[in-house]
Parts: structure tokens; C-alpha cells; sequence
């Protein structure tokens, strides 16, 4: 049972308790995953009020390192040793061969300059430098409405909201339709974005387990009742990191209990386009409860930061405000070039070869991984390679770093107190030609044949 050696009793007590307890983490006296004593407890052991204890468990939570369960108590966050932020903003990475960011294979996009030239051609460009409709251009929500037949959604273009990227999609979504310290159900291994986000928004993430079908309908029902969820968040195409692709008996089990328990869905369909055939999404079944993401930065042009949204009203208004008060609109120029490429077939033609590219590189993954575990399949730009038991995914990702080789372990996806699983996500995409590509998979199956005492000592 933790009890701290150490308070600094010249701060206010819930912090020195929430400052004595990140200590002991970071120190390696308390562990990932190891549950606290209850909040009573904590204050008999300390010798403080329980609404001093329960404030400074509310701080640790606040800084990510702890989190609690109602009904099964608090834990050390499984993934108190990472930060979930997937760039590394101190510009180390260009001295490994990063395999960690899913990048979006920019050799095969078509040149910009025809399609601008095309454009500019049409005399409106000045339109495009103005402020104008958050929601968007009337024109480009018809591109979004394009786009969205590709994956099976028919909706009308008043029913596409503009976004600058996924990433603001979802801020958008969280900072209009939620208050701090609500709670949102997600798998209970999630795109490491999201975490970042809802951290500084002050959002609860409750995991939800989850098999080869997506999340436990089962397990969500129980959540919706234990932590009253008031949303969650899916990934309906590729599930990231793991690979998974829902499946359509799962979406209906999900879209009853997200009808029955009055939840929103956010439908993250970032990879839907690497998919082979056309999925059902979740929208398709319950469109007043679900708001739907299409990114685009994956597919073609992510620089220019452009996502569809669709999204009915009530949802519909207070997302067209979120975006108001973040950036005002999304850069209409921005819209414009790439509502171009989609009416005028480039957009098409950029996917296909870059799914042509991505299955070559699945390809090398097959080859230079033969006789390990991955899950994944030919056009993704990802997958989820098991670790041999004598590995867990922290170790893994710090002993590839000092060889030279960037990838995600799983402490980086999993929410809340969730043990992480023996896995690494190793990106595709992350590097800019197949042979350097080659290089690192060479590097990453190595040290999956050595012990971590081994390879340490030969680095």
C-alpha cells in the first residue's frame, strides 16, 4: 500500500500529495498499473481530510498519472512512462529511421501546380482569401458530399461542416458537445491524438475492451450504467493501433446502445480509404446520434488541413461555432484546391497509387518479418507486430530507439490503467522510400530475436 515519505508542506496539501505521489512514479517506487489506496484510506494514512485526499488524486488525475475506475478503484496509469504525442517537437527524429508517425507516402501525390493553375483559371481565387461561412463554402461542402459517397453516406452538402483536419474535428466536437470532466467510452487501445486532446480539455476517457469484431458492446453497456458515458469514440475503417476492422453485426450493437443510453458517437473514419471493399458506417445506421470524420491528410495534401465532417443538427450548429471560435473558418484557399482535386478526379487517382505503394510495402513487412506475428493487411499504412514473450512494448521501443529505430510500443495507446499488451505499431509510411523502409524492418526483426540484456550489451 503506497505512503509517501516526503510531503512539502509549504504547498497547498492536495498538491504536495499529488507532487509526492507523481514523485514516487516517476522514481519507479509506484509501478504502472499498481492499484492506490482508496481515497479513505489515503487520508488515514496520511493523516489528511478525504476531500484533501480525493483533490489530490482529482490533480493526478489531472496530470495524467493515475487513473480511476468506479467499482474497481485507482491505478497508476498504464502509460505514465510516454507521452502520447506522436511528433517529436525537440526535431530529434530525423536521427532514426522512424517507423513511429503514419505519414501520408507524399511521393505519390500528383504536383499541386496544374491543379492551383486549373483553378485560378475559374477567377475566383480572390473569394477564397476573405473570411467567410465557418461551416464552410457552399461549393466545397459539395466536394465533402462527393467524398462522402465513397464510403456509402449520401448526405446532402448542408449536412458537411469543414474542418481544419481531424484533429480540430475532434476538438471541435469535444469543446462544443462536452463539459470537463465528462466521460467518453473509447477502446481501450486508442489513437494516442485523441489522449493528448481530451487531457488538456479535461475529458475522462473510460476503456472499453474490445476483440476482432471492435469495441465489447457488453462491456460498453456495463460503462454506460458504472461511469455515465455520454459519448464515445470509434474508429469505424482501420482501427489504430491494432488494425482491427469493425464489423457490421458489431455497428449494430453499438448503434442500439448508443440509442438506448442517449450517447454520441464520434466516427473517426481516417483510414477508411485504405480499405478494400466499402464498409457500413455507423452513421449510415443512426444519423441524428453519430458525427461522422472524414480526414483527409492521410489520403492526399495533408498540409493544407482539410476534413469533412457531417453532422445533423443538434450537432450540426454547435460545431459550426467550435469552429468560430478556434480559427474562424477553415483557409477557404485550402478548401478550394482540394474540393478541386476531388470534382476534377485527382483525388482518385492520388489514393490509388498510393494504395499501390502502401501493398508494396506490406509486401517488405511480410518479407522482412517472416515467422513474427503482425496484424494488418495489403493496403495499410500500419500494422500491429507482436513482441516475443521475452520483450514487453516500453523496453522494445527504447531499445529500437537506441538502435536507431523509431516505433510505438503500446504504452503509448492504452487508456487508463489498461495493462499494455506485448505490441508495437510499426508505421509504413514513416519514411520516404521502400529501401529505407527495408533498412529499419531489417533492424526491428533483429532485435526481436535477441534478449534486452543481450542487445544492450552489444549497443
Amino acid at each position: 500500500m503506497w505512503k509517501p515519505k516526503i510531503i512539502n508542506t509549504d504547498n497547498f496539501l492536495y498538491l504536495a500529495v499529488a507532487d509526492a505521489l507523481e514523485n514516487d512514479i516517476r522514481t519507479g517506487v509506484l509501478r504502472p498499473g499498481e492499484k492506490l489506496p482508496a481515497h479513505r484510506e489515503l487520508a488515514e494514512i496520511i493523516g489528511i481530510n478525504v476531500s484533501t485526499a480525493t483533490r489530490a488524486y482529482q490533480e493526478a488525475e489531472r496530470r495524467g498519472l493515475i487513473s480511476g475506475t468506479t467499482g474497481r478503484g485507482t491505478y497508476v496509469s498504464a502509460a505514465v512512462r510516454t507521452d502520447p504525442s506522436i511528433l517529436d517537437i525537440d526535431g530529434n527524429s530525423s536521427s532514426y529511421i522512424d517507423l513511429g508517425p503514419v505519414y501520408p507516402l507524399y511521393s505519390q501525390e500528383t504536383d499541386m501546380f496544374g491543379l492551383i493553375e486549373k483553378l485560378s483559371r475559374k477567377g475566383n481565387l480572390n473569394e477564397y482569401v476573405k473570411y467567410s461561412n465557418p461551416q464552410g463554402h457552399p461549393w466545397h461542402r459539395e466536394a465533402g458530399a462527393k467524398w462522402m459517397q465513397s464510403y456509402g453516406i449520401n448526405v446532402s452538402p448542408e449536412d458537411i461542416v469543414i474542418c481544419a483536419g481531424t484533429q480540430h474535428a475532434l476538438t471541435c466536437c469535444f469543446i462544443s458537445l462536452f463539459q470537463p470532466g465528462e466521460s467518453i467510452g473509447v477502446d481501450k487501445l486508442t489513437y494516442s491524438g485523441l489522449k493528448a486532446l481530451v487531457k488538456e480539455l479535461k475529458i475522462k476517457l473510460v476503456p472499453i475492451d474490445f476483440d476482432e469484431e471492435g469495441m465489447d458492446p457488453e462491456n460498453l453497456e456495463s460503462a454506460c450504467h458504472r461511469e455515465q458515458l455520454k459519448g464515445i469514440y470509434i474508429m469505424s475503417g482501420t482501427h489504430n493501433p491494432t488494425t482491427i476492422t469493425m464489423s457490421t453485426g458489431r455497428k449494430k450493437e453499438l448503434a442500439g446502445i448508443a440509442v438506448q443510453n442517449d450517447l454520441i458517437v464520434i466516427e473517426d473514419n481516417t483510414y477508411g480509404f485504405t480499405m478494400e471493399s466499402q464498409l457500413l458506417s455507423m452513421y449510415s445506421l443512426i444519423p441524428d446520434r453519430c458525427i461522422h470524420i472524414e480526414g483527409l491528410s492521410k489520403a492526399f495534401y495533408a498540409g493544407l488541413r482539410v476534413s469533412f465532417v457531417v453532422a445533423k443538427n443538434p450537432f450540426k450548429n454547435p460545431m459550426i461555432k467550435a469552429i468560430l471560435n478556434t480559427i474562424w473558418m477553415t483557409p477557404t484557399l485550402n478548401s478550394a484546391i482540394v474540393s478541386e482535386a476531388i470534382m476534377e478526379g485527382y483525388a482518385k487517382k492520388i489514393v490509388a497509387s498510393k494504395l499501390a505503394e502502401a501493398k508494396k510495402r506490406y509486401e517488405s513487412a511480410e518479407l522482412y518479418l517472416n515467422g513474427f506475428t503482425f496484424h494488418g493487411f495489403p493496403n495499410t499504412y500500419f500494422i500491429w507486430l507482436e513482441l516475443p514473450d521475452h520483450w514487453n512494448a516500453y523496453e522494445f521501443e527504447m531499445y529500437a530507439k537506441k538502435a536507431g529505430i523509431n516505433v510505438f510500443g503500446a504504452e503509448k495507446f492504452v487508456v487508463g490503467s489498461t495493462l499494455p499488451p506485448k505490441a508495437v505499431r510499426i508505421s509504413l509510411s514513416g519514411v520516404d522510400s521502400r529501401e529505407v523502409l527495408a533498412e529499419g524492418l531489417k533492424g526491428v526483426a533483429t532485435l526481436l530475436k535477441e534478449e534486452p540484456f543481450e542487445f544492450h550489451s552489444v549497443l
